[in-house]
């Protein structure tokens, strides 16, 4: 009897250390589970600062309050006083950056340019002009990737040609974009984002900043509405279908530019009391920049007996380019400094500049970084090239580059990917640099300027934030700098992906960053 009973109690031993043992694995998932969702929806800090983490809590319940709590939400927040970590929330996780991208850009071209590079547009002629001022052979209008050359740059070089002499060419006006090798048009980008000024092709020989408005104004009800282009060119051509309708009704006016073409079609009904301007990309720029100059050549009573063209780095590649160094230079102009270009890049957020920013370290820089497969190097545009070298000198300056996908320079691209953590950490290195006073100044300020001039103008933090903005459909993000009531400053990223609503989150992004200038 001693024995079964020993064995009976045996069992419910085993019996019972085994039901401990599932509820311990029971209890052990739960928390982990409870972990993992709390790490998704709160705060991870590293600071044990009573400020820190009544700014953190204030900061979860922002995010957990708004409409869009349901979307994923990345945040660093690092002190330049001492480095703590103020606030961070999957930080390390890739994000779409909009055009945050164009902190990394801006600030990688100042350190490897130098804040007074400039870019040079150059004029050239295999063949020298004879005595009588006769050019027997073609014209080379020649960009290195000026993003700020316009009609009036054009009409000082046309001048200087004048006054060297020259009277006729009788060949043609070339628009020579071969500088940059590579796609005009970043990868990542949509279709539909290129007919507009915000998606501009990148080219060598930029112009006008290859873009042009379209200006559509009523006209007699019932009557075909005015369309104009802004400035009128016949580069572009404007196709009207538009139709003037009784003031009160809700305009429905399509415009459409095609992908391989300059051919801009308008279309929809106009009430009589509105109108509208839109601004639209240019085709090839390279080949409008050599029209201007034609015109501009011959209204100085220069000859031009020839037409116009353009060549790129294909052509180049097949022997139908010319060599810089055996032609004779006979005018050139400057751009304004990378400073004032980085400006207003980072003011207006213009893709352009930051798209030609890239392809020129890529041009200059990306034999330092080469690719590691030989075939991809071989065909590498000056794009990829310059992603390489952003990465690279990333690198270099300690700031994580894990997580970080480049595809191009402004932020455009659906593929380029960053981490928060890595632009707060490259926001707190420029800080450091002698530089950084007007690295800073570069970006919008609160309720002043640039992209943030009607954000933040009834707030505490109203020039209080210095920071890039950025806009994508389901994408906004603002980083830079806050100074807090104190006048600690912090460095800072907030970026929100899958924002599904039809507004965007930008307002439950300025509440945070209120919150980091209290």
């Amino acid at each position: 009897m001693n024995i079964q009973r020993n064995n009976f109690l045996l069992l419910i031993s085993i019996a019972f250390a085994f039901l401990l043992l599932g509820f311990s694995i029971a209890f052990f998932v739960l928390k982990k589970n409870e972990e993992t969702i709390t790490a998704q929806t709160s705060f991870q800090t590293s600071s044990s600062n009573t400020q820190d983490l009544e700014l953190a809590k204030q900061i979860d319940e922002t995010i957990n309050k708004s409409k869009f709590a349901s979307a994923r939400w990345g945040i660093c927040v690092i002190s330049l006083k001492d480095g703590r970590v103020v606030y961070g929330l999957d930080a390390q996780k890739s994000f779409s950056p909009a055009s945050n991208m164009k902190l990394l850009t801006t600030a990688a071209a100042r350190d490897l340019l130098g804040s007074d590079y400039r870019w040079r547009t150059s004029v050239y002629v295999e063949n020298k002009p004879d005595e009588n001022g006769t050019v027997n052979g073609d014209v080379f209008l020649y960009g290195r990737g000026a993003v700020d050359l316009d009609s009036n740059a054009l009409a000082q070089l046309a001048d200087e040609i004048y006054r060297r002499g020259i009277r006729r060419v009788k060949g043609n006006i070339v628009g020579d974009e071969s500088f940059f090798r590579g796609d005009a048009l970043g990868q990542g980008w949509l279709w539909n984002d290129a007919q507009w000024f915000f998606g501009a092709e990148a080219s060598a020989l930029s112009v006008n900043e290859n873009e042009i408005g379209v200006v559509i104004t009523p006209t007699s009800s019932n009557k075909t509405a005015a369309a104009r282009l802004e400035p009128e060119t016949d580069y572009v051509r404007l196709s009207n279908e538009t139709k003037t309708v009784e003031s009160g009704r809700v305009p429905s006016i399509g415009i459409h530019r095609g992908l391989s073409d300059n051919e801009v079609r308008v279309w929809g009904d106009v009430p009589a009391n509105s109108g509208l301007k839109a601004r639209l990309s240019v085709h090839k720029p390279s080949l409008w920049a050599a029209r201007i100059f034609r015109e501009l050549l011959k209204s100085k009573g220069i000859a031009v007996e020839g037409n116009i063209r353009n060549l790129d780095a294909q052509d180049k590649q097949n022997g139908k380019g010319f060599d810089t160094k055996s032609a004779t230079e006979i005018a050139f102009v400057e751009s304004q400094p990378l400073s004032e270009i980085v400006r207003r890049a980072n003011k207006e957020s213009w893709n352009l500049a930051a798209e030609l920013l890239l392809r020129t370290i890529g041009q200059k820089f990306g034999d330092t970084a080469p690719d590691s497969d030989p075939k991809k190097m071989a065909i590498r545009g000056d794009d990829m090239a310059g992603t390489a070298v952003i990465k690279k000198w990333l690198e270099e300056k300690g700031i994580p580059t894990s997580g970080l996908s480049l595809f191009d320079g402004s932020g455009l691209s659906r593929l380029t990917l960053i981490t928060p953590e890595s632009i707060s950490r490259l926001l707190v290195f420029m800080s450091n640099q002698l530089s950084f006073q007007t690295y800073k100044d570069s970006l919008p300020i609160a309720g002043r300027d640039g992209t943030l001039s009607h954000r933040f103008r009834n707030s505490s933090a109203n020039g209080r934030i210095f920071a890039k903005t950025g806009t994508l459909q389901h994408i906004s993000a603002l980083s830079g700098y806050a100074t807090t009531s104190n006048n600690e400053e912090f460095a800072f990223s907030i970026i929100c992906n899958d924002e599904t609503l039809p507004e965007d989150s930008y307002q439950t992004i300025d509440e945070i960053a209120a919150l980091l200038a209290k």
